[in-house]
């Protein structure tokens, strides 16, 4: 069994910073990278390319809507074609640091409101992952298993990586709980931890609801801007290594 451990990074901006960056690259497998929408700028683009390179880890664009004040996460009204070209624009501002290091782009992973919408939107996963495949058709799309997004990557001809979550909770439709409600953040890194062995080996997760679901696991994500981002991401390597679970990048088995 493999799998890929990914966090959320580069968001900081200007003289704000956001997360532990430093301490959780050497930790992940890959990294989504902020493309300057939802959060970061060109400078913290570059030095996550950097930090990304000197610790032998793969990079994702992480495109997300135009909202820097809401951190991406407030859902927006726009047009397929709007999708479509948020999506290009930003994965071609991640790829031009990338490409000045010499490193190739693995993936692509909408954020926060951009991600959990086009997991129920057929024509926004459409455009989103046609701007995808127009700019280069060998990225892997990383997604929730169960979504829309998942669905036209697959129909497409495109990699999808199907993407759970160790700190969040599911519904029973495999979408995840709104961070609104109680209950939607897992804060107990053990819990998230016997939560994540189960997905992987059983291909089986407990919704809010208390029902079991199917899922399916290619990369885990943890949020790098968690209060126990580390203490996650540190107790998943352990314990998933001793599970016998290798965690690889994406590009290395998918």
């Amino acid at each position: 069994m493999r799998v890929d451990l990914n966090s959320d990074l580069g968001e900081s901006f200007g003289r704000y910073t956001l997360g532990m960056d430093s301490e959780i690259i050497p930790l992940i497998t890959s990294a989504n990278v902020a493309c300057g929408f939802h959060a970061s700028d060109p400078t913290v683009m570059h030095k996550t390319i950097e930090a990304a390179k000197a610790a032998g880890i793969r990079v994702g664009a992480h495109p997300g809507y135009p909202d820097l004040m809401g951190f991406g996460r407030r859902n927006m009204v726009v047009s397929d074609d709007e999708a479509y070209d948020y999506t290009l624009y930003q994965i071609g501002a991640l790829d031009a640091f990338l490409k000045a290091q010499g490193m190739k782009l693995q993936h692509v992973k909408p954020h926060g409101a951009f991600y959990n919408m086009a997991a129920k939107d057929p024509a926004m996963s459409e455009a989103i992952c046609k701007a995808i495949k127009d700019y280069d058709p060998e990225l892997i799309v990383m997604a929730l298993p169960s979504g829309e997004l998942c669905k036209a990557a697959k129909a497409m001809g495109l990699r999808a990586a199907a993407e759970v979550f160790a700190d969040r909770a599911y519904e029973e439709d495999g979408t995840l709980v709104n961070r609104k409600k109680p209950g939607a953040m897992i804060t107990d890194e053990n819990e998230a931890l016997n939560r994540v062995i189960r997905m992987v080996k059983e291909q089986k997760v407990t919704a809010i609801t208390g029902k079991d679901i199917d899922i399916t696991v290619d990369s885990i994500c943890v949020h790098g801007d968690g209060v126990k981002a580390l203490e996650f991401v540190r107790k998943l390597r352990e314990g998933l290594t001793k599970d016998g679970i290798e965690i690889k990048p994406l590009a290395e088995f998918l």
